[in-house]
């Protein structure tokens, strides 16, 4: 009897260690709640992108070739690289041989053959010389045609940089106006801001088409 009685007194103690603890819950006025952004924050965010888009242009328009030898021209070739699209200055390292030359040293030798078929199938419009070891590249000057060509891709490039512009302008905006919807900024608040984000976006604008002249002039120079 006694035996039953200290059993009973000891379950709920045993089967307390099975059970889960209770949830723990941070009292409210200990929380942190992120912040809601503000106006100012999507238009540091918008310039940030437009930054972005400015150096994103910058680098594909050095891959433009020249009548002179640049390693940047390769800088938006991709290689085959065990299935996976690999740039192909992270797997050779590009010398500039002569003014009309460049040299590619792959890292890994079993890599040549891809990296030759890379630039073959490129928009350069380059011939490789596969020695076995290294890639040479030789740098014929610019015809007439091939100007416009690059010209017209210059064009088609800064075009789309504008696109980008645009976007980021809109999305920014679209985020001020969900602001003003939900009460947390006024009406003049909201065209403040749109009014900021549209100069952010004008002066970027300037800064492409800059990009874009210098671009084409240095294309044109023989």
């Amino acid at each position: 009897m006694y035996l039953k009685l200290i059993l009973l007194l000891l379950l709920p103690l045993s089967t307390s260690f099975l059970l889960p603890p209770p949830p723990f819950h941070l009292p409210t006025h200990l929380r942190s709640e992120v912040p809601d952004l503000g106006v100012d924050d999507h238009c540091l965010n918008c310039e940030e992108k437009m930054e972005n888009t400015i150096t994103s242009l910058q680098t594909n328009l050095q891959s433009l070739r020249t009548g002179r030898a640049s390693p940047s021209i390769l800088d938006r070739v991709n290689v085959d690289y065990y299935g996976a699209p690999t740039p192909l200055n992270s797997l050779a390292t590009i010398s500039v041989s002569s003014a009309q030359q460049l040299t590619i040293s792959p890292f890994d030798k079993s890599t040549i053959a891809d990296i030759e078929r890379s630039i073959i199938d490129s928009d350069l419009g380059l011939t490789p010389s596969n020695s076995g070891d290294v890639i040479r590249l030789n740098i014929p000057p610019l015809t007439e045609e091939r100007r416009k060509e690059m010209i017209k891709m210059c064009k088609s490039i800064s075009e789309d940089a504008k696109v980008s512009l645009r976007n980021a302008r809109r999305d920014a905006v679209d985020k001020c106006k969900k602001l003003e919807k939900a009460g947390k900024i006024g009406e003049d608040e909201l065209k403040n801001g749109e009014i900021d984000i549209d100069e952010l976006a004008k002066g970027f604008v300037k800064k492409i088409e800059e990009v874009q002249k210098n671009k084409e002039e240095e294309l044109m120079k023989v």
